[in-house]
């Protein structure tokens, strides 16, 4: 029975991921990115529980990639689209840009796909995560709904940005460049050193910047990731 436990967190990452594509098809952004930050969660819950329960299977593995397609591939490809059509800019292009965000859920599948055979890949990641790019593309509209950030506003008013930051995020999922994991295999301070630290300083700057901070927290690990590699 324990095997089921992360593989049903799995499931409601799919489901979350399709219920936010719904969202999306009916104009509703604004509810969309709360399911696919459940998808998030249940994303982070699946892999924690396989860990402290030991219930690693193969169907997990597999069952995890194919949510992760839809939650992480599909539901922000399919949102950026809904961003780029909307903006402003560039009008005799919006129908050649409004389908770069093919880019998304094409480049998410050759990540994981990827991520699936390549047994390096544990403690780090070669490339940006999916739910990372998932996170950066939803924080753009918790920061414009719910951050007020006149910043953030006039980057999704502007076409050529989104288009940018598409090809920008799509590519950097498959690349080699090195980013480390969030996978605890304990609760120490010791071995999870840069983990804690981002993870305490990402929930300052929410604190202090609230929603607006968002998307600072990909940025940062990005650099943050860069960085450690160079130093390590």
């Amino acid at each position: 029975m324990k095997k089921q436990i992360p593989n049903t967190l799995t499931l409601l990452n799919l489901i979350s991921g399709f219920i936010a594509i719904i969202m999306i098809m009916n104009g509703n952004l604004k509810l969309s990115v709360w399911f696919i930050s459940a998808s998030l969660l249940f994303d982070f819950g699946d892999g924690l529980a396989a860990r402290l329960l030991k219930a690693y299977s193969e169907i997990g593995l597999q069952l995890d990639s194919l949510a992760d397609m839809v939650s992480f591939g599909v539901a922000p490809g399919l949102l950026m689209y809904r961003l780029i059509v909307s903006a402003e800019g560039l009008d005799q292009y919006e129908g050649l840009l409004g389908y770069l965000p093919v880019l998304i859920p094409a480049f998410s599948g050759l990540r994981l796909a990827k991520f699936n055979i390549d047994k390096a890949q544990s403690d780090h990641f070669s490339g940006l995560p999916t739910p990372a790019t998932a996170f950066f593309i939803i924080s753009l509209v918790f920061a414009a709904e719910y951050g007020q950030s006149q910043l953030i506003e006039g980057l999704l008013d502007s076409r050529l940005v989104l288009s940018f930051l598409t090809v920008l995020f799509a590519s950097l999922m498959i690349t080699n460049i090195p980013m480390f994991s969030f996978k605890f295999r304990h609760f120490r301070f010791k071995g999870n050193e840069l983990r804690i630290v981002f993870i305490g300083s990402s929930v300052l700057l929410i604190a202090g910047a609230g929603f607006a901070a968002l998307p600072l927290i990909i940025i940062l690990y990005i650099i943050v990731s860069v960085t450690w590699a160079i130093i390590s």
